[in-house]
């Protein structure tokens, strides 16, 4: 007997990942491939867009025809700042431009002075000014700068949902992707902003991001889903089984709070302060604030391995100790010895003065405090007045380092802090969502590698 499958491809900028998932939501199968990247019509580096196609289009054909597996839905979760333009004839045109390229200031200069001003655009939008990160923009560069281009496209789709496309040839869009700091949605009216419109952007309308449409492959009719910008859907397998409000911290080297149940309106002194909204699997706003943490770490541990004379990986094997912290908050409370904040921005001081620490044990538990502080702050900007929360999550590299998770929790002492380890947590987002569609009474809550942290 075939086994019933999930099939999720995590279509990072870098790596492509195909991953099946049993209808319990077990991992049974990942593979990887890379592809090189290619150049668009400006000379600019960018995906190889026809090999990740026929990738897509080899593999399914071969899992469809699979003895091994009963393949029953398919889904995408991608990098999300992408647009793919199609022509009159469904046919793509052009190429998937990398939102790495930069834009011209002028065109966003011009835009924002039309609607507001650029402090109001950004709020209203949720998206801080990115360039070509705010994949809205990436249409009205093309519109500017290539009008030959453009003037051939009758619809334009969102990554995420233009591979889904490739299989079903049917054309929509969905809140996770249009939420993602692409600078289209206005967070006030719950809608496309008017620029779109005035622009005469052809974006498609969303659908719920638990629309399957029905793809025929080899003969046998299999659902597909619409796509899911990643970062929503690493959210996704938090939302299953019983849990109150919560916060998830991603951490790496930048660190992502996310909370989705602030439904307050984001504000100008948020977006200065690096927060945005994307939006949840069920069209909801996610507030959301970033920090270059594990940047400001690594280089900071590299200048205490070099002043202490001792390898950067000694570093991690510290343990908390409460008096060593507790006499040196003491000795430095007025003033930081490796952060500073400059123009409302956190940042690490180039020559922080070390000679007030004993030994290396010392600095780093300092570190580790300023750091802590930085991201509670961090968090704190997308707390509500009116806070609910319950739990709060901690995933990534830091939720590996004692003394983090330590004085996270102590920062929160009315709330159950976990580090969560899940391995492909984009993926298991999107295969939660896909089978909530193709049967919503059968899914289990997925495993999410939780352990509660102790003071």
């Amino acid at each position: 007997m075939r086994q019933e499958i999930i099939a999720i491809f995590d279509i990072g900028k870098t790596n492509k990942k195909l991953l099946l998932f049993d209808t319990a939501l077990n991992l049974i199968s990942s593979t990887e491939e890379k592809f090189q990247q290619v150049t668009d019509d400006d000379g600019f580096e960018c995906d190889n867009i026809d090999l990740v196609e026929k990738w897509i289009r080899e593999t399914v054909n071969s899992l469809v025809l699979s003895a091994e597996y009963d393949l029953k839905g398919i889904n995408f979760t991608t990098y999300g700042a992408s647009l793919a333009y199609l022509d009159g004839h469904g046919k793509r045109t052009g190429p998937v431009y990398n939102y790495l390229k930069p834009l011209d200031p002028g065109i966003a200069e011009q835009l924002y002075g039309r609607y507001g001003g650029k402090e109001e655009f950004c709020r209203v939008t949720a998206s801080p000014a990115l360039g070509m990160l705010n994949s809205g923009l990436q249409a009205l560069w093309l519109k500017r700068i290539h009008p030959e281009v453009f003037s051939r496209v009758k619809t334009i789709l969102h990554f995420p949902q233009y591979l889904s496309y490739c299989l079903t040839g049917e054309i929509y869009s969905e809140h996770t992707s249009i939420g993602c700091h692409t600078a289209t949605w206005d967070f006030d009216s719950g809608s496309y902003h008017q620029w779109v419109a005035d622009e005469a952007l052809p974006f498609a309308q969303p659908v719920p991001v638990t629309t399957l449409f029905t793809a025929t492959i080899k003969g046998r009719k299999i659902r597909v889903g619409t796509g899911l910008h990643d970062s929503s859907a690493s959210l996704a397998p938090y939302f299953s089984g019983k849990r109150g409000n919560f916060i998830l911290l991603s951490t790496g080297t930048w660190c992502i709070a996310m909370n989705p149940f602030n439904g307050e309106k984001l504000t100008t002194g948020q977006l200065a302060r690096d927060c945005l909204c994307y939006m949840d699997i069920n069209g909801n706003p996610v507030k959301s604030s970033r920090l270059f943490l594990g940047s400001m770490h690594d280089r900071a541990v590299s200048h205490l391995s070099r002043y202490f004379k001792i390898p950067e990986s000694s570093f991690m094997l510290i343990k908390p100790d409460a008096r060593i912290l507790s006499k040196l908050m003491e000795k430095v409370r007025d003033e930081k010895v490796f952060a500073a904040m400059i123009n409302n921005q956190p940042l690490l001081k180039d020559e922080p003065d070390l000679f007030v620490f004993n030994n290396s044990i010392e600095s780093y538990h300092l570190l580790m405090a300023e750091l802590t502080d930085l991201a509670i702050e961090s968090v704190n900007l997308i707390i509500p007045e009116d806070d609910a929360t319950t739990d709060l999550f901690i995933t990534g590299g830091f939720s590996k380092n004692l003394l983090f998770r330590k004085l996270v929790a102590s920062s929160y002492p009315h709330l159950a802090v976990y580090t969560s380890e899940i391995s492909n947590a984009t993926a298991l987002g999107a295969a939660v969502v896909t089978l909530s569609a193709l049967d919503p009474g059968s899914v289990t809550a997925p495993e999410l590698g939780l352990s509660e942290v102790k003071l």
